[in-house]
């Protein structure tokens, strides 16, 4: 995509998030009715209460998997009441949209469900190595969400029957090349614009400090200078990674692996097919039924008496948009890539072979199949080591389901020392020393967010137990416990005297650029001479030529009717800026590329808006109320 509207999806980073974050959390908890357990009502959609107790398990969900997805999030920015409103927002948004695929009678068929969940690589890992499903496993993976299969099964039904909701309107969005180029020209717009800054680093040689100066700031100031509470932790982690390491393979079931897995461990067997499909309306009658299959076999008739035709037959009624002009043409797939039926059929075709009739949900086929790739064996030798990881794997998995009740048992039983756990299972006891709420990037399991509330609850803190088992991956369990506690605290002022010195510093030298800017500025647009300008720059939103960005906003905000325009900007502890708006300029022309790219990527946008639009209808029309006021924004630097 083109350069200058990807640097700056900021601006629709938050749009997107609402829009494309799929469900994470299991609605309709049982055993949670009562509304003192459930607590306060903090929204409504359709009638139907979304309580504060919904809520925080829905950010809790949301946070462990952002936190496994990305280790090094600093957990500051998961607690901000934003995030917290944004988890709310999507919680609500979640809710109209179920409510709307079922007035709308949107349905995922048992088919789309079946594709979705083979797609899972999750649980693709479960296989055994003939391809059936280690059922067990696949309780056990769900169990440690807190559901059962079934109620797995509905959620990410109910989750594929929502995305119907929003995919036709994003699916219809389109621009005009006129209208892209006016709105786009519009918002790359060029300015000159000339500059005077004065940074605050300038004026510190001209502020003066007394001691009592600093003691002032730093009695005022408590909450900057605390020390974080910290921890020494100690903690083992129970994973399948750290059971392969005390695997050890016998090579009498390493040659065996090989034996009864050789073909499947070279590689799937692929086919290649072509197809000619009649498309067949859900809600179509028995009548319009019949006659689009007697359509159908008058065409496999019409094939099978000349098998070399299929393609130009695919190409002159096949209804399938995506092959047809191919002559029906579906490249190679393997096994799992197409819907059951018509699986079955190519999977049970000779090389060259034309099906019957095959009925699927989207309408009658008629197969040929048109090759077959048959993967070349592999020796035992090549395979080996990848033999002995597979191998190494599902022993570890098996091992782990049959450790982590016992594991979860032990620390809970001897919950005042991790020691005995550690010799049992064979585990590193590792541990940390000065560790915070805000873990530091690296910390692995111990940033996960309910593993750190845990080690800071008090019981853990005053008693210094084990804290329980907890889950912080799949497939991984952690428990931890304080070995030694230092509370937050005022650190002394002689601890941090260059500290307090060096943030009055700053803050009085920024106050200093500041009035000296708004002085110059008045002076400026009084009739002075401008003396101390900056050669003349051309500033747009894709080119910045190195202007802040509440410089550059400022400048692009200037009213083009008063020019020259004069502009001062706050900027805090960095200073103050004043720009002097010269000439509005056009965009430069864009070539043939670009702009066919620009006109791609603005359809986007707009499909992106007329899906929040139609958001918006949905959430008056269920009559949505957010109860919970949203966080004020932080505030912009003054101007």
């Amino acid at each position: 995509m083109f350069d200058s509207i990807r640097n700056h999806k900021k601006y629709l980073m938050g749009f997107l998030l609402i829009l494309i974050i799929p469900s994470f959390v299991l609605f309709g908890v049982q055993g949670f009715n009562e509304s003192d357990q459930r607590g306060a009502v903090v929204a409504t959609v359709d009638g139907q209460e979304i309580t504060q107790r919904e809520w925080d398990q829905a950010h809790q969900a949301e946070s462990q998997r952002l936190r496994e997805a990305m280790p090094t999030l600093d957990v500051k920015l998961l607690d901000s009441e934003e995030a917290r409103y944004a988890t709310l927002e999507r919680l609500v948004r979640q809710r109209v949209l179920a409510v709307a695929a079922q007035k709308l009678s949107l349905y995922t068929s048992d088919q789309r469900l079946a594709r979705d969940l083979q797609e899972n690589e999750v649980i693709a890992s479960l296989r055994r190595p003939d391809g059936t499903l280690d059922v067990e496993a696949y309780r056990q993976l769900v169990g440690r969400q807190g559901m059962s299969p079934e109620m797995f099964e509905a959620q990410v039904r109910a989750d594929l029957s929502q995305r119907q909701v929003s995919q036709g309107i994003q699916g219809s969005g389109f621009a005009t090349e006129g209208l892209a180029k006016v709105s786009l020209d519009a918002f790359f717009e060029q300015r000159e614009v000339r500059v005077a800054r004065f940074a605050a680093s300038e004026f510190a040689a001209r502020v003066t400090l007394t001691d009592a100066d600093i003691e002032t700031f730093y009695t005022s100031n408590p909450a900057l200078f605390q020390s974080q509470e910290q921890a020494d932790v100690e903690y083992l982690v129970l994973d399948t990674a750290t059971l392969q390491k005390s695997i050890t393979l016998a090579e009498a079931d390493v040659r065996a692996y090989y034996d009864q897995n050789a073909t499947r461990l070279s590689g799937n067997e692929e086919r290649r097919a072509s197809h000619i499909l009649l498309t067949l309306s859900p809600d179509a009658s028995a009548a319009d039924k019949d006659a689009v299959r007697e359509k159908a076999a008058t065409l496999l008739a019409q094939v099978k008496a000349a098998p070399q035709t299929f393609a130009e037959v695919a190409k002159a009624n096949s209804q399938d948009p995506g092959s047809a002009a191919s002559g029906g043409d579906l490249d190679f797939f393997a096994r799992g890539a197409m819907v059951k039926a018509f699986e079955e059929a190519v999977f049970a075709l000779p090389k060259g072979g034309i099906s019957d009739l095959v009925e699927t949900e989207f309408g009658f086929h008629i197969i040929q199949l048109t090759d077959i790739k048959v993967p070349e064996p592999r020796s035992f030798e090549s395979m080996r080591a990848e033999i002995e990881a597979d191998l190494k794997k599902q022993q570890a998995q098996k091992q782990f389901a049959d450790t982590a009740e016992a594991f979860s048992n032990l620390v809970y039983e001897q919950g005042d020392n991790l020691t005995a756990a550690a010799e049992r299972f064979k585990l590193e006891l590792q541990t940390v020393k000065g560790f915070t709420r805000q873990p530091q990037p690296g910390a692995g399991p111990l940033a996960n967010e309910r593993l750190l509330n845990a080690i800071f609850a008090a019981d853990s803190i005053d008693k210094k137990r084990n804290t329980e088992a907890i889950e912080t991956a799949s497939g991984q369990l952690v428990s931890a416990r304080i070995d030694n506690y230092s509370p937050a605290r005022t650190q002394p002022l002689t601890e941090v005297q260059a500290q307090v010195r060096q943030r009055l510093l700053a803050q009085r030298a920024a106050e200093l650029a500041r009035e000296t800017g708004e002085k110059q500025l008045a002076a400026w647009k009084s009739g002075t001479d401008a003396n101390g300008l900056t050669a003349a720059l051309v500033v747009s939103r894709d080119n910045s030529q190195g202007l802040n960005g509440a410089v550059l906003n400022a400048a692009l905000s200037a009213d083009p009717k008063q020019l020259p325009a004069w502009v001062g900007v706050n900027l805090a502890d960095q200073g103050y800026t004043i720009v002097k708006v010269d000439k509005v300029l056009p965009r430069q022309p864009r070539d043939a590329q670009a702009l066919a790219q620009e006109v791609q990527q603005y359809s986007q946008w707009w499909s992106s808006a007329e899906s929040m639009a139609y958001y918006d209808t949905l959430k008056e029309r269920f009559k949505v109320r957010i109860k919970v006021p949203a966080p004020k924004p932080a505030a912009l630097p003054a101007s």
